[in-house]
């Protein structure tokens, strides 16, 4: 998260002063570095592939409170912590794991909720292999990093399950009214930092659900609904209001908004505008993208046969990408009884956006990898039903601008595969709303909203943005630190006037 420099300060100095407490001395000193360096990282336990394919339970169980301890043990408590760098919230991360050690999981809830507003999503949803865990010093000693994922995510459930949730401070209400547009990641987080700050937060939301992408977009096996309602709850303890079946720009315009007095406009309106591969027979019947597919099942419940809007059932199902919401459909079309599931992407595994985590999940849920091949066209029936899809066999060439090999088409390797559901999961557009219903606003090519990076300010001086909606596409957490960095630039505006 980018911060200005004497925020920065503060927050190191903050870090150095927990670090040098008197506990945070013992705890070092109580285990040598090399055994703590020699310890093996520890292993999620997760539900039995055979069982999980047939139910929406959540795969990762957690772990218990020795497991938790033991790994917070391998925490070596640098003198200047990196894992802090890579998280984009920035999440003290030794404080809470160092409180782990000693057994005060009240402690270390505190400390990641004075950042973050949602560590129960995110230690279960963000790709911390990538973040936090990318910068962790046990690399340096080519052993595995730190599971501060596994770490976060066990301190928000023991609250929850021990019905003792922290509640962080809050500061005298200013009696300032702010308008959250969206409930998803980036929202809740510029919601819970407001509020924190005293501000009279209201979000508003277009759907029946509060929680965006985090109810919508992301399977219950992965990250089940009554996780993210409690964080919501969390929000409305701290004083959040919130509007469901709202649509800004429709039902409440710009105007509408200035005349309820709202001061300050946060728009996280998410990118829910899927593409496709514009390629022949994308409009047949059983060809839908993987917004629809899993909004259907997630949020409508769809997939039940007593469903008001039922989604198709395919036997031979294709999903076609390689990120993670690529691997929550394939892996949501086999839970809903597809016998031959097919993730088709069009370069090699290695390359696939999605965590290695997704990854491994899928291959031992029967999962069929398809890599090295690209859709470029779909056949049906006389119904109009997919019944065929084409796929070129690709090879990878030379690297592109982002780093990963390009594939390249092999001359005359075209394969046809029966499918009867073909999910497409090749990216999101913007949600065009509010750039349409405010004309004043400076939108991209891309149709993005265009902020100030560091302040996340938009072209009109009362409407911020941040999330999908700024990125074109983004992970949970990134939107998160958006919404964070948005709330610190708006409260200091607002309260300068």
């Amino acid at each position: 998260m980018m911060m200005k420099k004497s925020n920065v300060m503060d927050e190191k100095e903050l870090r150095a002063k927990h670090r040098g407490e008197a506990w945070r001395e013992n705890l070092r000193k109580a285990v040598p570095v090399k055994e703590r360096v020699a310890r093996e990282r520890v292993k999620m336990p997760e539900l039995d592939p055979k069982y999980r394919v047939g139910c929406n339970d959540e795969v990762n169980q957690g772990l218990t409170v020795e497991m938790a301890m033991a790994e917070a043990a391998r925490c070596l408590d640098c003198p200047d912590p990196q894992c802090i760098t890579g998280c984009p919230v920035g999440i003290e991360i030794p404080t809470f794991i160092k409180n782990i050690e000693r057994g005060d999981f009240h402690a270390a809830a505190l400390a990641i909720k004075r950042t973050s507003a949602l560590p129960a999503v995110c230690g279960r949803v963000c790709p911390q292999e990538k973040q936090c865990e990318s910068r962790c010093l046990h690399h340096k000693m080519n052993r595995e990093p730190v599971a501060i994922g596994y770490l976060e995510r066990f301190v928000a459930d023991y609250e929850r399950e021990h019905g003792c949730a922290s509640t962080p401070e809050i500061a005298e209400k200013n009696g300032i009214k702010v308008a959250v547009v969206g409930s998803g990641p980036a929202g809740l987080a510029f919601a819970g930092d407001m509020a924190k700050m005293g501000f009279d937060v209201t979000v508003f939301e277009a759907l029946h659900e509060i929680g965006g992408v985090l109810k919508y977009g992301i399977p219950e096996f992965r990250l089940p609904n009554k996780i993210v309602d409690v964080e919501i709850d969390g929000l409305r303890n701290l004083g959040v209001i919130f509007e469901e079946n709202c649509i800004i720009g429709k039902t409440l315009s710009y105007d509408d908004l200035h005349e309820m007095g709202f001061k300050g406009i946060f728009v996280a309106s998410g990118a829910g505008l899927p593409r496709f591969m514009n390629i022949p027979g994308e409009n047949l019947i059983g060809v839908m993208s993987s917004n629809e597919y899993l909004t259907r099942v997630n949020l409508m419940e769809a997939a039940k046969a007593e469903s008001d809007t039922p989604v198709l059932h395919g036997k031979n199902v294709a999903v076609i990408g390689g990120g993670n919401t690529a691997m929550d459909s394939v892996r949501t079309a086999r839970r809903n009884g597809a016998e031959n599931v097919m993730l088709v992407y069009r370069r090699s595994e290695e390359e696939m956006p999605a965590r290695r985590e997704e990854i491994k999940h899928a291959k031992e849920e029967g999962i069929h990898f398809m890599t090295l091949s690209n859709p470029v066209e779909y056949l049906g029936n006389e119904k109009g039903h997919v019944t065929t899809m084409r796929v070129q066999r690709m090879e990878l060439g030379e690297p592109g601008p982002d780093g990963r090999r390009s594939p390249i088409a092999i001359e005359g390797a075209i394969d046809d595969i029966p499918v009867d559901l073909v999910i497409v999961s090749v990216g999101v557009s913007p949600n065009p709303l509010i750039p349409n219903a405010i004309p004043d606003l400076d939108v991209s090519k891309r149709g993005t909203i265009v902020v100030d990076e560091e302040s996340m300010r938009s072209s009109l001086g009362d409407i911020y943005a941040g999330g999908d909606i700024v990125r074109g596409g983004a992970t949970v957490i990134l939107a998160m630190g958006d919404g964070r960095r948005a709330a610190a630039n708006m409260a200091e505006a607002l309260l300068a006037k």
